[in-house]
């Protein structure tokens, strides 16, 4: 009877000893369960308070609601952000001071300051990068491109600096006028006006390369009455063979002299 009262005693301990091991492993189960759930938690608390934090910063409250003075401002370069690309081939030559202007910010219109009277400045390479420049779409590369264009042909003898450059000029204002930009495409335009008030005559020979451009942008109405005025200009500028070019490529322009 000893002998039997011993093996129940055994069998009731180990069953005993088995219960703890059961309720330990329960117990750990729950504790690490209730820790995954305070870990997610606090991630979910953390990334709210980023996301909040991110939401009320003053770069994206400006972005989420624009003040009216953003669009009186031109795109400008921010010389301490990250550039999403590398820069133009204009940027580039600018930055290093390959272009011997700079600009002037006034309370009513910027100017250009040029290092040295444009009059002493070679127009070789100068008129072209200027011209190169007419693609860029962000200040200040814009204004000192069409504007420094504009004033260099302006200096006295330009007609013999510019003549010589005409292969190498046509291409670039050609680039400009087929740019889907049409901010671009307007400086291009106006830079060839001021090219043919120089050269006049002198541009006939390279007009083909740019009138299938004209002709294609005149299916666009905002763009029809200032297509015909420089036409008109060029025509002016150019004299009678002009007329003859236009219409071969234009054939609806009718001439200042009708």
């Amino acid at each position: 009877m000893s002998g039997m009262g011993s093996k129940r005693e055994a069998m009731q301990k180990s069953e005993c000893h088995r219960g703890v091991q059961l309720r330990n492993r329960v117990t750990d189960n729950c504790d690490q369960k209730t820790s995954s759930s305070a870990q997610i938690k606090h991630r979910t608390t953390v990334q709210q308070r980023r996301s909040s934090s991110s939401t009320s910063s003053p770069e994206s409250a400006r972005k989420l609601h624009p003040r009216p003075s953003d669009k009186l401002n031109p795109k400008t370069i921010n010389p301490f952000g990250e550039q999403s690309r590398a820069p133009s081939a204009f940027a580039a030559i600018y930055s290093k001071g390959g272009v011997p202007c700079r600009l002037v910010h006034g309370s009513v219109k910027h100017r250009l300051q040029w290092e040295c009277p444009p009059e002493e400045l070679p127009f070789d390479p100068l008129l072209i990068t200027l011209a190169e420049g007419l693609r860029e779409t962000k200040h200040p590369y814009t204004f000192v491109s069409k504007e420094g264009f504009r004033e260099l042909l302006l200096v006295t003898g330009a007609l013999e600096k510019a003549v010589p450059l005409l292969p190498r000029l046509i291409p670039v204002l050609k680039a400009a006028l087929v740019h889907l930009d049409d901010e671009v495409f307007e400086r291009g335009l106006n830079a060839l006006v001021q090219l043919s008030v120089i050269v006049g005559p002198s541009l006939n020979d390279h007009l083909k390369h740019l009138l299938t451009s004209l002709s294609r942008r005149l299916r666009d109405k905002k763009f029809k009455e200032p297509i015909t005025t420089a036409l008109q200009k060029l025509e002016q500028h150019g004299g009678n063979g002009s007329l003859t070019i236009i219409k071969s490529k234009i054939p609806t322009y009718c001439s200042i002299y009708c």
